[in-house]
């Protein structure tokens, strides 16, 4: 039987046989800079994941994340090009996704709607209220925040190691913790979680404000190595970040998947990005690639799901 262990090995395989098929093509893929913008280049992508695997692990989903990059982004943009003080801006920015991630959560368990139809509602709703602030147009962090977007600490970028922060605390929290536990027991079987004790409705909501929170994180990044952008650059996150879920194992289902799993998901579509920019193959085939990829995950995951339902 396809096992999770299994799956992240031949996850680790595969990026293995990409990375020496681009490296024989092109030496170049070998350098260590490669490697290291390649970890930069995905950052972004890995702190979104996270906050997605999340969500996962109770049943949940959110697909406003990338708007809701959007629109901290531009909001922080604002205040710089208004000459506000840079830090509290950043304070309020994460407050601001903050509240965001619980309003998400509490319409979603409050109304007792599907997380795809609501969240997706609000993706729209976040990405009108950027291009109402923004007008359309590109904003400017003015130099902000340059230690994050392209800083290093010794020679890895900021922005890895903000990724690897959240990975372990992400890790720590989901199998260690009281909420960590709740959300498992919560994606497994609902019912039983309430029958059990477990304040569902608020697990739900509290992890729902985490994802807010760990959104602005990742818009912080984002912003900060873009320096300027418009409203609509984080759309787009939400997909992927969801696909690099599936492809490391978690399950719509709830109660599957880990960080080591996504994170080798989010290194799976880097490197497949990064070898394609690397062998000169055009933008239009890499989408094409990124779907195929997630069809034979999405395929992949149900067709063991039905190979366990029948033993």
């Amino acid at each position: 039987m396809f096992k999770v262990h299994t799956q992240k090995l031949v996850l680790l395989g595969i990026i293995v046989l990409i990375c020496a098929i681009a490296g024989i093509i092109n030496p170049n893929f070998f350098a260590v800079r490669n490697f290291l913008a390649i970890l930069q280049q995905i950052a972004v992508l890995g702190i979104i994941a996270l906050a997605m695997l999340s969500l996962m692990i109770s049943g949940d989903l959110d697909l406003s994340l990338g708007a809701l990059i959007g629109l901290c982004g531009v909001i922080l943009c604002k205040f710089a090009m208004a000459g506000f003080p840079i830090y509290p801006g950043v304070v309020i920015i994460m407050l601001i996704a903050v509240f965001c991630g619980f309003l998400n959560g509490l319409i979603v368990t409050k109304s007792k709607s599907e997380p795809l139809i609501i969240t997706l509602g609000m993706s729209f709703f976040y990405n009108g209220l950027a291009l109402v602030i923004s007008d359309g147009g590109f904003l400017s962090l003015k130099g902000n925040l340059a230690w994050l977007g392209s800083g290093k600490i010794l020679w890895i970028p900021v922005s890895v190691v903000v990724l690897a922060a959240l990975m372990i605390l992400t890790h720590f929290m989901l199998k260690y913790t009281k909420f960590g536990r709740a959300l498992h027991i919560i994606g497994a079987n609902r019912e039983l979680a309430y029958l059990s004790g477990i304040a569902v409705d608020r697990n739900k909501i509290l992890n729902y404000t985490l994802g807010g929170f760990i959104t602005g994180i990742a818009a912080l990044v984002l912003v900060a190595r873009l320096g300027n952008l418009l409203a609509g650059s984080g759309n787009g996150y939400e997909f992927r970040s969801l696909s690099a879920a599936i492809i490391g194992g978690v399950t719509f289902e709830g109660a599957k998947g880990d960080v080591i799993g996504v994170f080798l998901g989010v290194i799976l579509l880097g490197i497949v990005s990064n070898a394609m920019n690397v062998l000169g193959v055009s933008s239009f085939y890499q989408t094409a690639v990124l779907g195929i990829i997630i069809v034979g995950a999405v395929t992949v995951s149900n067709l063991n799901k039905k190979k366990r339902s029948s033993i």
